[in-house]
């Protein structure tokens, strides 16, 4: 694994006036930064202030040569899911801390979202930040780093999960099994299910993950201990 650097990908600022928020999009692996960025222009009507980036990879893919990954991943293994998000978090972190800067925002005015390996990485670093983002949201992906979850979880921030029914990638039950470690560890998690739909992001995915942001953005998720997890949708 590189030690950790400054990552590169595309960026879409926002379509009004200054960044008042940053989305940072992490790809799946074999991926790039452009295969997410595309997620943008959906939601940029309901988000015109964000600023939106799709970081590459730090590691070109060897299963994909034009494209990248956050650490190699051979099979669903926990132990080799584990060691891999918390080699590679180091670097997103860099990452989300030099865009901050750039933009010159606070912390708490993130939002992290992760398509399948992207996810874990999302999961990983979001649930482990010192100031929390203001949002989570995971498509297709699962919760590798479950160490010292219940010490986290309870202050993490509104997670969203989404996952096709179809997936052949990431069996659907990665959805259930991480929104219910998330949950019984007292995070607020909320969880779609699209029908019929594989390892890739449907326009209900798509209308969810914007209005999730939204609310998000505005303060609107803050949710009591009690109620940590539940299906929209």
């Amino acid at each position: 694994m590189a030690s950790p650097r400054l990552l590169t990908g595309p960026r879409l600022p926002p379509t009004r006036g200054a960044a008042t928020h940053l989305v940072v999009l992490c790809h799946g692996y074999g991926a790039d930064g452009n295969d997410l960025i595309g997620l943008a222009p959906h939601w940029q009507r309901l988000l015109p202030t964000v600023a939106f980036v799709a970081p590459n990879g730090p590691e070109p893919c060897a299963g994909s040569p034009t494209g990248y990954q956050w650490f190699p991943i051979s099979r669903l293994d926990p132990s080799e899911m584990q060691r891999g998000v918390e080699q590679a978090a180091p670097i997103l972190e860099s990452f989300v801390d030099s865009e901050l800067q750039r933009l010159a925002l606070p912390s708490e005015r993130l939002a992290l979202v992760g398509f399948s390996q992207g996810t874990m990485l999302a999961l990983q670093v979001g649930l482990r930040r010192t100031v929390k983002p203001a949002a989570i949201i995971g498509f297709s992906g699962l919760l590798a780093g479950r160490s010292e979850l219940e010490t986290l979880a309870p202050k993490a921030p509104p997670i969203l999960l989404v996952h096709g029914d179809a997936d052949p990638m990431i069996p659907v039950e990665a959805l259930f099994a991480s929104a219910a470690s998330l949950g019984e560890a007292g995070a607020a998690v909320q969880w779609h299910l699209s029908r019929g739909v594989g390892h890739s992001i449907d326009e209900a995915g798509l209308l969810l993950g914007g209005l999730f942001l939204t609310m998000a953005f505005r303060g609107q998720l803050a949710r009591p201990a009690a109620e940590i997890s539940c299906k929209i949708g």
